[in-house]
Parts: C-alpha cells; sequence; structure tokens
C-alpha cells in the first residue's frame, strides 16, 4: 500500500460556543491551522505515483478563499472544531477532486497547533484503493 500526502495552510479564528463559559476556547481566538490530504493506493500509477500533487493544488486554492483570515463561525455550519473542519474539507474534496482521485481519498487531518489535530476518513469497511 502506498500513502502520500499534501499540506496547505490558512489562518482563522473561531469560538466553540457550547463549551461552558470560562473555557479559553470559548473566547474569540485563532490557529493556523495545517490541512494534510491523505491518498492511498495499491499500486502506483504508469508515473510510478499515487497521484500527482498538483492535481491537489485545487484544495489549497478552496482553503485561502474559504477560510484564510476569516471567521469560521461565520463560513461553517457546523461547529467550528477542527474534528468537524476535517469532515467539511474531506466532504468537499470528494465532491471537487478529479474522478480518478476519490476512491484514493483516504483522510483529511486538520492541526490547530503541532501537537493538536484531528483526522477525518472514511469507514474502513468502503475502502477500495486503486
Amino acid at each position: 500500500m502506498y500513502e502520500i500526502a499534501k499540506s496547505f495552510g490558512f489562518s482563522a479564528s473561531h469560538r466553540l460556543e457550547r463549551l461552558p463559559e470560562g473555557h479559553k476556547c470559548r473566547r474569540l481566538h485563532g490557529h493556523n491551522y495545517t490541512v494534510e490530504i491523505r491518498l492511498i493506493a495499491e499500486e502506483l500509477d504508469e508515473q510510478d505515483f499515487v497521484a500527482d500533487f498538483g492535481e491537489l493544488d485545487r484544495v489549497g486554492e478552496w482553503l485561502r478563499v474559504a477560510f484564510d483570515h476569516r471567521h469560521l463561525n461565520d463560513v461553517l455550519t457546523v461547529d467550528p472544531t477542527c474534528e468537524r473542519l476535517a469532515e467539511v474539507i474531506y466532504e468537499w474534496c470528494v465532491r471537487h477532486l478529479p474522478s480518478a482521485l476519490t476512491p484514493m481519498l483516504h483522510a483529511v487531518r486538520v492541526s490547530e497547533s503541532p501537537s493538536s489535530w484531528a483526522e477525518y476518513r472514511r469507514a474502513a469497511e468502503t475502502e477500495t484503493a486503486r
């Protein structure tokens, strides 16, 4: 099994309003997020790639337009946790990546700091890589 990943970054603010009063993350704060898109394949293509990294550039462009220097509470329809953000990005990738890459999409990881991240991936029983 082969796996590749491409990382993108953006800066954004949010408030986690479901947390109790007094919790530091309930207050307005921001992060320099890192988003990692991970693809897997059982075999390499004719260029000996899982995929051309350039095919993932559209994800970075969308992240910059949708989230960079934005307040996530204003642009997401779900709570702006790392977990939900990873899910939103994963679902966007399913709808907007080239169709040849969609079956290889393994996971999306969102880091709000070097030591704190959340990952969203499809259910193991549905994984069907090339």
